[in-house]
């Protein structure tokens, strides 16, 4: 095997490795794998990164953002070889890309400020993708997108063409229509409302009310399950402090806990 090892590798060495674990001299597993076998690893590593951002810990983002650039330089062998593109290609296109989007750096275009920049950068992706209406724009939005962050873009191109757009007054307004709308369907056996469409029409009324507050919607619900996870071991130290199993509890038994443990003072 052609490897110099070194105290302290660049770019060119990890695509070396990478060419190396998928060679017939290489590993057994790296040089099975294709993009549809790894493609959940590639999730798994934007969310560590992401998390690593939000805990604000440097050792964790450039560890988490080397595993990240790792699934890059690996999608990118696997096509490099069979004659599909190469590293030189994806970078090569991205930099066109950034000089594109940037006519004001790269240009002679004046803006007047970060939103003219935007709205720039929007018109030049749109005629880049052939992107003929602003339809073709919510279209090219990924189903693959977790949903709540898929309603949060849908919601911000419509936006861009003024369509439905709302306060945060009758956002709530909404809101408060689509539960009851929900809550009859749930009373109503005979109701021909389906309490499927219903809920995820409940879901996009929040999300059009963070947008009307200027609220990211996929950050807050992030937070929200790391509080009800906190109120949990809450209400479960406390059960354990009382020899109480909340498996063999009912439901009152475990909402009283729980009313008792959020009201106690923090220590």
């Amino acid at each position: 095997m052609d490897f110099q090892f070194k105290e302290c590798y660049n770019f060119d060495d990890l695509m070396q490795i990478v060419r190396i674990l998928r060679s017939p001299e290489g590993c057994q597993w790296d040089m099975k794998q294709n993009h549809h076998s790894v493609r959940s690893d590639l999730i798994e590593e934007t969310y560590e990164v992401l998390d690593a951002i939000d805990r604000d810990d440097r050792a964790a983002l450039q560890e988490e953002l080397g595993d990240l650039l790792l699934q890059v330089v690996f999608h990118t062998e696997m096509e490099n070889e069979v004659g599909g593109f190469s590293m030189s290609d994806v970078t090569d296109g991205v930099c066109k890309k950034l000089i594109e989007r940037h006519p004001h750096v790269f240009g002679n275009v004046n803006v007047s400020g970060e939103e003219q920049i935007l709205v720039n950068w929007d018109e030049i992706k749109k005629a880049s993708k052939g992107q003929k209406s602003q339809t073709d724009a919510m279209l090219s939005v990924p189903r693959s997108f977790p949903s709540l962050l898929r309603a949060s873009k849908l919601r911000s191109k419509a936006a861009k063409v003024h369509y439905d757009m709302v306060t945060e007054q009758s956002a709530i307004d909404e809101l408060q229509s689509t539960l009851d709308e929900l809550r009859k369907c749930t009373s109503d056996g005979n109701s021909d409302i389906s309490q499927f469409d219903v809920c995820g029409r409940l879901f996009f009324a929040a999300v059009k009310y963070a947008h009307a507050a200027g609220i990211d919607s996929e950050h807050s619900l992030a937070v929200a399950c790391d509080n009800f996870i906190t109120e949990f071991e809450q209400t479960e130290k406390l059960a354990q402090l009382r020899g109480i199993d909340l498996k063999e509890s009912d439901c009152a038994q475990v909402e009283a806990l729980r009313a008792e443990a959020e009201s106690e003072p923090d220590d």
